[in-house]
């Protein structure tokens, strides 16, 4: 009996082996819950020709944008769990909609198989050049001159940068007009044009926009100076100690999906991140490289949905 367990245990390990090494087979879905041209849509597209590269076969966008990230987000979770359908996550769909949200249709921790982090940054706190504000203080000295006058974007009710400017508006004791949007492009286009005051944005996608000239960039919501933006000061700098917010994304699949594809779409992510050309490349952008385990990972997103839960609370910040 011992020895025929032992067989059809060594013959199940082969089985799971010889099953990841013949994955993928077919083209793999990439889910993006959010619109083109923000963050996580540039994330996801460097991510993806990455591990088209390693893999052998095409990692396919599909946008499926709408209600803070939970719709792309529920498709992947409600998605067949075989490996072709993958879905990058955030810090909005993840853990923040778990605190502004009464009721979402799937469980960040259970309907989910980690693979890893991809990247994290802070918020970029960026303003029209034609507004006479070069640092934090110039912001609050303006909303305190002007009540009321001032506005600020945000990719949409809950997403980080809603809750950064939340926060700070609340902390600053300033009174300024939150105008949502759907999603970061919109909101980055009305800014340039001049509609919005400020916005806190993701530094990969303002950075075009910066180098142009048609924005510019006046701090950052991490606790201390953030290394790919040495020059750009900390909102914590200016006094306001209690602001340290930190965006970040990563791969998952639906949960059930097989533990040997998740390793190694996990090594073929891992190794395709952390090459120094591609970790030059994203902080050249404004971000940093980050993975981890799938077990770190998940633990990660258990934190971060504590984490969230109180920064929610103490913005204020709902939706409506």
């Amino acid at each position: 009996m011992l020895l025929r367990a032992a067989v059809a245990a060594a013959c199940a390990g082969a089985a799971a082996v010889a099953g990841a090494q013949g994955y993928p087979s077919k083209p793999v879905r990439l889910i993006v819950p959010y619109p083109p041209g923000g963050g996580t849509d540039i994330f996801a597209r460097l991510v993806g020709a990455k591990l088209s590269d390693a893999l052998g076969q095409p990692f396919v966008i599909e946008q499926r944008p709408g209600a803070a990230g939970v719709i792309g987000a529920d498709a992947a979770a409600k998605s067949v769990p075989d490996g072709y359908t993958i879905v990058i996550g955030q810090a909005s769909n993840l853990a923040i909609n778990a605190s502004l949200m009464k009721k979402l249709p799937y469980d960040p921790v259970r309907d989910f198989a980690p693979i890893t982090r991809v990247a994290m940054s802070p918020n970029l706190l960026v303003v029209h050049p034609s507004l006479p504000v070069r640092s934090v203080k110039d912001l609050v000295a303006l909303a305190k001159a002007r009540p009321g006058a001032i506005n600020y974007a945000s990719a949409g009710n809950g997403s980080p940068g809603h809750l950064a400017a939340e926060y700070f508006r609340k902390i600053a004791k300033i009174d300024v007009v939150h105008i949502p949007y759907k999603g970061a492009t919109p909101a980055m286009l009305d800014v340039i044009a001049g509609h919005v005051s400020y916005y806190f944005t993701s530094p990969v996608s303002a950075q075009p926009y910066v180098a142009a000239g048609r924005l510019r960039q006046v701090a950052v919501t991490s606790a201390k100076r953030f290394p790919p933006l040495p020059d750009v000061p900390a909102i914590a700098e200016a006094g306001y100690k209690d602001i340290d917010m930190v965006a970040w994304w990563g791969l998952l699949a639906p949960a059930g999906t097989p533990a040997d594809i998740v390793n190694r779409l996990h090594g073929a992510a891992v190794k395709a991140l952390n090459a120094p050309e591609f970790k030059d490349r994203l902080a050249s952008q404004g971000a940093m490289v980050y993975t981890d385990t799938p077990a770190e990972f998940a633990a990660y997103i258990k934190s971060e949905i504590a984490n969230w839960g109180k920064v929610v609370a103490a913005s204020g910040a709902s939706l409506d």
